[in-house]
């Protein structure tokens, strides 16, 4: 096993935040900081993060649901298993009682600004990152 990486200024910032935030459970500190390993460009998909913390797809999606450190913890680098957007803020598919998809067109867009790129069906190119560190770990 590789030894944890020196996390940069800027993760440092937000691992601090993440370390003293009142309310987060220390389940979803441990999910945070897993999302600093995942680097601008590349996505990965819940089922990819549970599987390295032990957990489920749904208890993952809803930690990225409640992130209140978005988008510096880069919650919109998760997809679906297919390597569809999945869900955003909230927004998992457009309905008249979810809303109008522009969470989803906001977590696309940014994906894009990042470099990542998109077949004609909507899903990621690409493969998905599975090399996950727990940048706080001791």
């Amino acid at each position: 096993m590789l030894p944890n990486p020196t996390p940069s200024q800027v993760e440092q910032k937000f691992l601090r935040r993440i370390s003293m935030h009142p309310t987060l459970t220390p389940y979803r500190r441990r999910v945070y900081r897993c999302l600093l390993s995942v680097p601008a460009g590349r996505w990965t998909t819940y089922a990819a993060m549970a599987k390295y913390l032990g957990s489920s797809p749904r208890a993952v999606g809803n930690a990225m649901r409640t992130n209140p450190f978005a988008p510096e913890v880069p919650c919109h680098r998760v997809l679906a298993a297919d390597g569809t957007l999945g869900g955003y803020k909230g927004e998992w598919r457009v309905s008249k009682h979810i809303g109008n998809g522009s969470f989803r067109n906001e977590k696309k867009l940014r994906l894009r600004d990042e470099g990542v790129l998109f077949d004609e069906a909507g899903k990621a190119k690409g493969v998905c990152f599975m090399d996950f560190r727990d940048l706080g770990a001791q």
